[in-house]
């Protein structure tokens, strides 16, 4: 099972359903987050699909993906999840995971551009994307485990010059629309990776191989990362929860190699799907933001 946050005209969206053949079932939620609300929603699938006509299903050449949880109330990233990147980040492996948070606002859609303010050390960092799919607090990880509704593809694009500024890295993790998702989930139960340690992580800049990582080498599992996290906040359905990123990032490179105005960012997990985003980088005094302000009656997708 598929599911994906379709565009559907102006700030809407709808959950839908990816069917064989290329095409998408729009299913009766806002979002997939939505959907995952609802502690049946695995027999509302079942009975969209089963009365689906060819009439209700939108072709993929006609669809806007959106951020796969447009509205998820947390966003909680692991750095330094994988040895290799640890390593090439001059670090020790860690004893406890290193979290950091990122707000609903710094999604965008699996095909979306990245524009980018004020920062000129724009870097890649692809990634598996958790998403919670039960309440959960102070779990072990079978109860973590059960909690996940299902994987997706993620790139914790990262402002390096504004992590770089102090020793926390916020700042330069959690500028706007610059962290691709996408774009679809696929049900854990459908994954073929019963516990998200059968996935190969790859990123390209401009169809070059840049990263490539196996989960089976992460420090602290999916499982084990929800866990954890329960430990110190509860976890919702919506929730997404990203697992750290594979060696190969530019600033671990020599010299450090940076993302460049026009250039394509390419996300790629077999099985789940793919990203694919140009990065538009704008340059302006003092690191200003010169975006048209966003009103009190705007909402961002």
């Amino acid at each position: 099972m598929k599911l994906a946050t379709l565009r559907t005209g102006g700030n809407r969206t709808t959950a839908a359903l990816a069917m064989e053949g290329g095409a998408y079932l729009p299913l009766p939620a806002a979002d997939v987050g939505a959907l995952l609300s609802d502690p049946q929603w695995r027999t509302t699938v079942a009975a969209a699909a089963g009365a689906a006509s060819g009439t209700g299903l939108v072709h993929a050449a006609a669809v806007e993906l959106a951020p796969l949880l447009p509205r998820a109330g947390k966003v909680i990233c692991c750095g330094l999840n994988y040895s290799d990147h640890i390593l090439e980040m001059g670090r020790e492996l860690p004893e406890f995971p290193t979290l950091f948070a990122k707000y609903a606002d710094t999604l965008t859609g699996a095909a979306d551009t990245i524009d980018v303010y004020g920062s000129g050390s724009v870097d890649w960092e692809a990634e598996l994307g958790v998403v919670v799919g039960m309440q959960l607090f102070r779990a072990d990880e079978s109860q973590a485990q059960q909690a996940i509704a299902g994987y997706t593809v993620a790139n914790d694009v990262s402002m390096r010059d504004w992590q770089n500024r102090t020793l926390q890295w916020f700042q330069g993790k959690a500028f706007d629309a610059s962290t691709p998702v996408g774009p679809v989930m696929v049900a854990e139960d459908s994954a073929g990776s019963g516990s998200g340690d059968g996935f190969l992580v790859r990123g390209y800049v401009n169809s070059e191989l840049v990263q490539s990582g196996h989960t089976d080498k992460l420090v602290f599992s999916p499982a084990r990362l929800l866990s954890y996290i329960s430990q110190f906040t509860v976890l919702r359905p919506g929730d997404l929860v990203l697992t750290g990123t594979p060696g190969g990032v530019g600033m671990g490179m020599k010299p450090p190699r940076f993302l460049k105005d026009g250039d394509v960012l390419s996300t790629e997990i077999d099985g789940i799907g793919r990203l694919e985003n140009t990065i538009r980088i704008h340059q302006n005094d003092g690191g200003a933001d010169v975006r048209t302000p966003v009103t009190a009656t705007s909402t961002k997708e």
